[in-house]
């Protein structure tokens, strides 16, 4: 499976998914691209889920054009530790079908 962590996630949740195939947006050089630009490079580029905290993402783009799935972290900020806790849970929807659009994980 492959992931790709937004510019939004701290770069140290990476460590937490090594058992996939994950990248950052600033190790594909992504950085700066648009939503819209992104969804549609990840398609391209074969990518199964994207990790981002980007609350609006879910009403700025139409999820039937950009046929992947989106796990929006939901935590009170987005520091490592904070969002550390939330890795069991993309784990364990990682283990199942994905749903393609937003899923919210809190």
């Amino acid at each position: 499976m492959k992931l790709l962590l937004d510019e939004n996630l701290p770069r140290k949740l990476k460590n937490d998914f090594r058992e996939f195939e994950i990248y950052t947006v600033s190790d594909k050089l992504w950085n700066g691209k648009k939503n819209g630009e992104l969804l549609q490079i990840m398609i391209e580029e074969r990518f199964d889920v994207l990790l981002s905290f980007d609350k609006n993402l879910q009403h700025q783009q139409n999820f039937n054009k950009y046929p992947i799935a989106v796990f929006l972290l939901d935590a009170e900020d987005n520091t490592y530790l904070t969002l550390q806790k939330l890795v069991y849970c993309v784990k364990e929807l990682l283990q199942q079908p994905l749903k393609m659009g937003v899923t919210e994980i809190k």
